[in-house]
């Protein structure tokens, strides 16, 4: 099992900027893909982005593209979540997630694939 605590979130004005980070204790963390997924009120939490366990691979939503970048440092057991020009849509819980199968090549983007989930930080995006 691998404990995730995401940090980072907040209020931003549209076009603005936050960056996310996402630690990890408990299991091995290198081999571990990453992904981040994210629920605003009243809707269904859907996939942000992910990223495989080298941090060669990562994967979008169409929504995000171009916009937000996922990175991971192995060596700190931590995932990060770069978010570019902010829109008041992008206002949703953010969680980060860990794949449930070891040294995944491409990273997923369905939330039954991760096994464990961080409580989640907020992100305000105000217009």
């Amino acid at each position: 099992q691998v404990q995730l605590v995401e940090s980072g979130g907040g209020l931003v004005q549209a076009g603005g900027s936050l960056r996310l980070s996402c630690v990890a204790s408990g299991r091995p963390f290198s081999g571990v893909a990453m992904g981040w997924f994210r629920q605003a009120p009243g809707k269904e939490r859907e996939f942000v982005t992910a990223i495989n366990w080298s941090g060669g691979k990562t994967n979008y939503a169409d929504s995000v593209k171009g916009r937000f970048t996922i990175s991971r440092q192995n060596a700190k057991r931590t995932v990060y979540l770069q978010m570019n020009s902010l829109k008041p849509e992008d206002t949703a819980v953010y969680y980060c997630a860990a794949d449930k199968t070891l040294y995944r090549d491409y990273p997923e983007e369905l939330a039954h694939e991760y096994d464990d989930w961080g409580q989640g930080t907020q992100v305000t995006v105000s217009s």
